[in-house]
């Protein structure tokens, strides 16, 4: 089989090129595009002037965003002044209490939010855990917290000494330590409240209980236990479950019972005197400590993210978004994302109001941190309600 091999395939013999394959004379010269039009150059010149334009634009832009960064130190949660219209009445009216015992009853129930039933990022074990926190706290309110319901002072100071004389609140004087933030002030405890915490106690016998119930409704308005009341064996008994505490104590800690303000300053040199003799003992609820630091947490939290705006304000859908941990559980998208396997955000147990706050709810932290004074709310007319720090 021949395979047709010629001369031509040789590297020593060179076919000879056609003619309409020689090199092109003007092969050498540098090639170039047609003249551009007059109308063509101008437009450029737009367009190269508004490129240029706009990246003056935003090399501003980030210089104004890295001075507002180090001013508030990096993390900016909100760069603008909130225009102010006045004071915000949304949490009054978005609350429907008439009395002081609806509003004490009302704070007890909306402190804390439920438990996700799904995709909550907490075991069991954790959940246990939060909901045995709860059940210890103890039962009392604040008077500032009731003050921001009503809205209504004079009306609210005297249906509270009406309870007080008819026994069917205790007013308590707990001051806290350090600065403000971790005072709570002059509280409420219902006192029905404060018998059934006594009922369920485990390391009372029932006849110490029902003396100690005697005691607490003999004399509302005093602070104190009469001396001899109760035998040395049963004030240690007490004062192990966190019913009784020394005078002294109470001075050390900052944390006074009183019962009509009136009388607070009396009642307190009355109750130092006798403290000297070693005879009188002071009313309390059990797990204080932890009730403060939770509270003090909370109002920490909020003051601190307020403080990541420049002007130390912000809406309040956006700070109640940062207290949430920016979550979207219910959401159409969020369910869609999970079924499909993808990332739908972070579950609730990864955020710190669940891992420190114990699900503390954030509607509750904002009217404690408003009673206490920490924050203001006023009308903005533009993003909602905003909250500014004082």
């Amino acid at each position: 089989m021949s395979l047709n091999l010629t001369a031509a395939h040789s590297s020593r013999i060179k076919k000879p090129t056609s003619a309409s394959r020689q090199k092109n004379p003007f092969a050498s010269f540098r090639r170039a595009k047609a003249a551009s039009t007059p109308t063509a150059l101008h437009s450029k010149g737009k367009q190269l002037e508004a490129n240029l334009h706009q990246t003056e634009e935003s090399s501003k832009s980030a210089s104004r965003h890295n001075t507002s960064s180090s001013v508030t130190g990096g993390d900016v949660l909100f760069d603008e002044a909130l225009p102010d219209l006045g004071p915000s009445r949304v949490i009054t009216e978005s609350v429907a209490v008439s009395s002081v015992t609806q509003a004490i009853q009302h704070i007890q129930s909306t402190m804390f939010s439920d438990i996700p039933e799904r995709r909550s990022g907490m075991n069991s074990t954790r959940i246990a855990q939060i909901m045995a926190f709860r059940k210890s706290l103890p039962p009392i309110v604040s008077v500032a917290h009731v003050h921001v319901l009503l809205d209504e002072p004079t009306k609210v100071e005297r249906e509270i000494v009406q309870l007080v004389d008819s026994a069917v609140v205790r007013r308590l004087l707990v001051t806290g330590r350090g600065d403000g933030t971790y005072g709570l002030g002059d509280c409420l405890v219902l006192l029905d409240d404060w018998e059934k915490l006594v009922r369920n106690s485990t390391s009372l016998d029932d006849v110490l209980k029902d003396r100690f119930i005697e005691a607490l409704r003999k004399e509302t308005k005093s602070p104190a236990v009469p001396a001899g009341f109760f035998s040395p064996e049963e004030t240690a008994a007490l004062v192990r479950s966190g019913f009784l505490v020394t005078a002294s104590s109470h001075s050390k800690s900052g944390y006074i019972n009183v019962g009509h303000s009136t009388t607070s300053h009396s009642t307190t040199r009355a109750v130092h005197s006798s403290s000297e003799r070693g005879s009188t003992m002071i009313l309390s609820l059990p797990n204080m400590g932890p009730y403060l630091r939770l509270l003090g947490s909370a109002r920490t939290q909020i003051l601190d993210t307020l403080r990541k705006s420049r002007y130390s304000e912000a809406p309040l859908y956006l700070i109640r978004d940062r207290w949430d941990g920016s979550i979207e559980l219910n959401s159409r998208a969020s369910v869609a994302k999970h079924i499909r396997g993808e990332f739908a955000g972070v579950l609730p147990g990864r955020t710190n109001k669940w891992k420190q706050l114990h699900g503390l709810n954030f509607q509750w932290a904002l009217e404690e941190a408003l009673g206490a004074g920490l924050i203001e709310i006023f009308n903005t007319g533009s993003v909602g309600p905003g909250v500014r720090s004082i």
